[in-house]
């Protein structure tokens, strides 16, 4: 598998965020890397609070955090199961802390959590013992948080994911390639067009999306759109918003501008002026 992406995408304001916390991702032990997009690590020592704004992508993360105020024994450790983010996330961060997060691909959560179908979590935050079971979690939280080594760090999670699965599932793998699919392949513009490539029904892939991905392939495809559109937004460029409309598959200017003012909370036009 590819190594961890170096781009930006979703991170709103990427330089601002960058400038207020150390970021890095991390590749996972090879096992894993079928199934996990890479690791994301951040620490933070604020003297005033930051709120930091991400624009979803179509994937679960596991999260464990560590916050306090920095002192001894003043923090706590807390894991998580993050579904698909339906709207805009902010996070404030605060005083001294830090991340350790897993980015499942798209499709790729189901393996380590079979019972439930992913939509299950889409758009929800639950404690790691109510996805998985309550052995696997116990201890994991300071187990991957306490280390100030970054290595065992990466180690920690290794060992935890790697206890709870993954299970082969070739609908899994499908689920996998289809939306990578989308992400690469920019012709992709229709759900329909999309099923076709695939030798599907368009019901097949929908349910394929609800059971392994956690939201639709519509979603998926207008959420990458905004992500692209993202991007050109922080060029800091003058941009013809038409042009880029037409390139990334609108209708016209009109509905990319609606999108986006959903997505981000301002018209790409604003953000641009703003970033």
């Amino acid at each position: 598998m590819a190594a961890p992406r170096r781009d930006t995408k979703g991170i709103v304001d990427a330089a601002e965020l960058f400038s207020h916390v150390r970021f890095r991702r991390r590749e996972p032990a090879e096992p894993l890397r079928p199934y996990l997009e890479h690791y994301w690590l951040i620490d933070w020592d604020l003297p005033e609070p930051y709120a930091s704004h991400v624009v979803p992508h179509p994937s679960v993360n596991v999260v464990f955090q560590r916050s306090g105020a920095g002192g001894p024994g003043d923090f706590r450790d807390l894991g998580e199961v993050a579904g698909i983010g339906l709207e805009l996330f902010t996070k404030k961060l605060d005083g001294t802390g830090r991340v350790c997060g897993v980015q499942f691909r798209p499709g790729g959560f189901r393996p380590f959590a079979p019972a439930r179908p992913v939509r299950d979590w889409t758009g929800r935050h639950l404690a790691l013992d109510a996805v998985f079971p309550a052995a696997a979690v116990d201890g994991a939280a300071p187990a991957v948080l306490a280390p100030d080594d970054e290595d065992a760090r990466v180690a920690a999670l290794d060992a935890f994911l790697l206890s709870v699965g993954p299970e082969a599932d070739p609908q899994a793998d499908l689920a996998i390639a289809v939306v990578e699919r989308i992400r690469s392949d920019r012709s992709m513009r229709r759900v329909g067009q999309l099923a076709r490539a695939e030798g599907l029904s368009t019901r097949s892939l929908q349910r394929l999306f609800s059971t392994y991905v956690g939201v639709g392939p519509k979603w998926v495809i207008l959420r990458y759109r905004i992500h692209d559109a993202l991007d050109v937004a922080e060029t800091g460029a003058v941009v013809d918003w038409a042009a880029v409309a037409a390139d990334l598959g609108y209708a016209d200017q009109a509905h990319l501008v609606r999108d986006f003012t959903a997505t981000v909370g301002v018209p790409p036009t604003a953000y641009a002026t703003q970033t």
